[in-house]
Order: C-alpha cells, then sequence, then structure tokens
C-alpha cells in the first residue's frame, strides 16, 4: 500500500519510518524544502535512539521518501495520514488546529481516487468531523473516508512502542476504511496486537484520555512525595505498595520535578478546555495542570534552601536539561522554569545535557554550557540532578566532591540512594525520602 505521510515532526517522522519497516511505500511531506533536503541526506530533525539507522535502511530499500510536492504524493497515495503539529493555542490553551485545516484542504484538491483520509495528529474531539467537512467542502466529488489513529508514543522508546504496541485504536464508521486500516496494520495483527475499532469521535477522546490519566498519575505520586517529606515516609516504597495493586499499576509512580514534554502539558490543558465548552468540567484534571506548573516552579526554591537559603553570587550545576532522558527536546521541560529562577534569585547557572544543549542554547540564555557533566561541576557551590540520563546515574562521587566547591546535592529523580551519598560526603536532598536510611532498608530496594 502507497503511504503519504503529511508531515515530518516527530510523529509523522518516526510513523512513516515504521510503516516502511512494515513493508509499506510510504512518502513523507513537508512544506520545509531544508528540513527535506536534510532528511535526503540522512540528517535527522530530531534525537530518537534507532530513528536514523531505520530511516537510512528504509530509504536504501525504496520504501521511503521524502518530498516537497504534497498534491504529486497525496495523488499516488491510497491512504493519507495528518501527521502536523497541534501546539496549545496562544491565550486560550485550546489545540491550534489550523495546521490540521490546511493539510485537510490541500489532500483535498490532490485526491485522485478512493483514499483513507487519517489523522493521526493529537487532535480535539469534533476535529475528525470539520476535516470531513472541509474535504468535501473542498472536493464535493472526492471519495474518501475519515479516520481517527491516534499515536502512543514515547519520546526516547518511540521505535518500540509503535513496532509492538499496547494496542491500536481506529475511529472510523466506514467498513470500507476499517478494511483498509487491517491492511495497513497487518504486521501487528499478525502478532496479535489488540486493535480497537471505534467511532470517530471516540478514538480522538481515548487519545486525550490516556495522557490525562498518566499526567494525573504523575501528579499524584508527586503530591504523595511531598506528604512523606513531611511525615518521614519513603514515596519509592509507597509506590511499590500500590504499584503492586493490578488495579494500579507501577508505570508512572515516579516522583519527579513535574510532567513536561510535547504531549501531557497541551493535552491535558486541550481536554480542560474542550471539557469546558462541552459544559462538562474536568475539575480533577484542571487540578493537575495547575499543580503541575506550580511543583516545577517549586523546584527553584528547593535548590536554593539547599543552598543555605540564597543562591546570590553563587554557581549552580545543572545535570540534564531535556524534559526526559533519550530525547533532545526541552518543550515544557522542568528545566526551563527551574533555570530562570535561579538566575532570578542571583545564581550563575553551569549545564550540560547529552542531546538537549542546542535547543537550550536558545532557550536559556546566560547559562554557561559545559562539554560534560564533570566541566559543569567544576567550581559549583551545588549539583541539580533534573534530568536522568544514564550517564548521570553513575557518577564518579569522588571525582564530583572534590570538583563541587560545596559537595551539595539537589537529586530531582531520585537517583541515588541517601545512605550511599551520605557516606559519600555529600549534603544530598531528593523528592520525597529521609535523608538517610539504615542500610537494610537500603538493601530491600
Amino acid at each position: 500500500m502507497r503511504i503519504a505521510m503529511i508531515g515530518t515532526g516527530y510523529v509523522g517522522l518516526v510513523s512513516g519510518a515504521c510503516f516502511s519497516e512494515f513493508g509499506m511505500d510510504v512518502a513523507c511531506v513537508d512544506l520545509d524544502a531544508a528540513k527535506i533536503e536534510a532528511l535526503r541526506q540522512g540528517r535527522m530533525p530530531i534525537y530518537e535512539p534507532g530513528l536514523e539507522q531505520m530511516v537510512a535502511e528504509n530509504v536504501r530499500a525504496g520504501r521511503l521518501s521524502f518530498s516537497t510536492d504534497l498534491a504529486a504524493t497525496v495523488a499516488g497515495a491510497e491512504a493519507v495520514f495528518i501527521a502536523v503539529g497541534t501546539p496549545s493555542r496562544r491565550g486560550d490553551g485550546h489545540a491550534d488546529l489550523s495546521y490540521v485545516h490546511a493539510a485537510a484542504a490541500d489532500i483535498a484538491r490532490s485526491l485522485a481516487r478512493y483514499t483513507v483520509v487519517i489523522t493521526k495528529s493529537t487532535v480535539p474531539v469534533g476535529t475528525g468531523r470539520e476535516v470531513e467537512r472541509i474535504v468535501r467542502a473542498t472536493r464535493p466529488q472526492a471519495e474518501f473516508d475519515i479516520v481517527s489513529n491516534p499515536e502512543f508514543l514515547r519520546e526516547g522508546s518511540a521505535i518500540a512502542d509503535f513496532m509492538r504496541p499496547d494496542r491500536v485504536v481506529i475511529g472510523t464508521e466506514s467498513e470500507r476504511a476499517r478494511a483498509a486500516m487491517r491492511q495497513i496494520y497487518r504486521v501487528l495483527y499478525l502478532i496479535e496486537t489488540p486493535i480497537v475499532f471505534t467511532g470517530i469521535e471516540t478514538a480522538e477522546l481515548i487519545k486525550y484520555a490516556a495522557n490525562t490519566f498518566l499526567a494525573a498519575k504523575i501528579t499524584f505520586i508527586n503530591e504523595i512525595a511531598d506528604l512523606c517529606e513531611k511525615v518521614g515516609a519513603d514515596v519509592h516504597d509507597v509506590a511499590r505498595g500500590i504499584g503492586l495493586d493490578g488495579r494500579i499499576g507501577r508505570k508512572f509512580l515516579h516522583p519527579g520535578p513535574g510532567y513536561g514534554g510535547s504531549c501531557f502539558p497541551k493535552d491535558t490543558l486541550a481536554l480542560v478546555r474542550t471539557a469546558r465548552d462541552a459544559g462538562a468540567p474536568l475539575r480533577m484534571i484542571e487540578t493537575v495542570v495547575a499543580v503541575n506548573d506550580e511543583r516545577k516552579r517549586a523546584m527553584a526554591a528547593r535548590i536554593v534552601a539547599a543552598c543555605g537559603g540564597s543562591v546570590g553570587g553563587k554557581t549552580v550545576a545543572v545535570l540534564g536539561l531535556t524534559f526526559k532522558p533519550n530525547t533532545d527536546d526541552m518543550r515544557e521541560s522542568p528545566s526551563l522554569a527551574i533555570v530562570p529562577a535561579l538566575q532570578r534569585a542571583g545564581a550563575t547557572v553551569r549545564a550540560f545535557d547529552p542531546e538537549g544543549m542546542e535547543e537550550a542554547r536558545r532557550l536559556l540564555p546566560g547559562v554557561v554550557f559545559c562539554p560534560d557533566a564533570y566541566a559543569a561541576l567544576e567550581g559549583a557551590d551545588c549539583v541539580a540532578l533534573v534530568t536522568e540520563w544514564n550517564e548521570f546515574r553513575a557518577l564518579d562521587l569522588a571525582r564530583a566532591k572534590s570538583l563541587l566547591k560545596a559537595p551539595v546535592m539537589v537529586d530531582l529523580r531520585n537517583v541515588y540512594s541517601p545512605a550511599d551519598m551520605e557516606a559519600a560526603g555529600f549534603r544530598y536532598s531528593s523528592i520525597g525520602r529521609p535523608p538517610a536510611r539504615a542500610a537494610g532498608a537500603e538493601a530491600n530496594r
């Protein structure tokens, strides 16, 4: 089957590469000529483990190509995926659907045969019907069906998520479109992946409901971590104790500085706006959004407190800038709230991130960017571990201590053991855990 993927951002590029790995003939389209030329030369616009190799292999095999010619690509396709951005709209928090609507009109003008038009972008309930209206209004005689096929990709593990998903959600009322989607996902059928067929509106809401539930789970354990600190409990033991309950599950019960990235912040906000407009406000999700925003700002205060209540004239080393490891994505990262707050409080910030510094240079002016973690530590009064990249999990603590002006670490991801840090001579602060525990308790972790 010939597939056109409109958009070569995170979702479009990963999806296009994976569909070509399934054996499909995929053409990815983008209006950005420089981006397309870079892709043709094998240069990826994003960092995602395994993506560069998969793209190169499928380009060589002739299954994957890149183009700026939307009309020709759509005319030759049997299925067209819309995978353009839907950022939060300035001012009201609604998803900005202008790119989706423009793509729908462009696709309509280029249809040459029966085509399945599939929204892969994360879109609010009702978007599929609006895409259908736009296509029909632009080309009244066109033969097409609309499908909602939301993605559930985690940055840093997107290829595995696509190739071995928990489920595939397909929203359509057309049996002809269902048959086409079964063919597109034939490889996953063969390995008995659950395929959930629903109506269009249901599929659109599944995506938002999934992301907001996970965001709520993160926010819940973060608030429990704050309570643990007040009463002397250990949040990791609490998380394990409740996570072993099959009704709850252990995933997303990891305390930290708040969720970020390209999905959870904008999707929770968009669902809140959609629910208000529909007259069914989601009070719990509204609170999740507010608590998460406040948590990011509060993390800087933790670092200031660890430095004796003031960072004026001091240097803070920040390890990790992206919102999570194994990505270069800085969108809504906690570091974007933490670093400026430290700077406003008078600190000099020295920072290192394995993949995110190019984007961070644009977003975080005034930061001293360093070539590695140890260079960031040199002469600092405190080190704050913000993103849990693997290389930060095994720092040479003796070397780190020798480089720091003061042996102070604020670990916002609970990478290290309080007992080990105390033994190494650090003043150590983490999230939701007592300062140090007995060796036996540590051994049980």
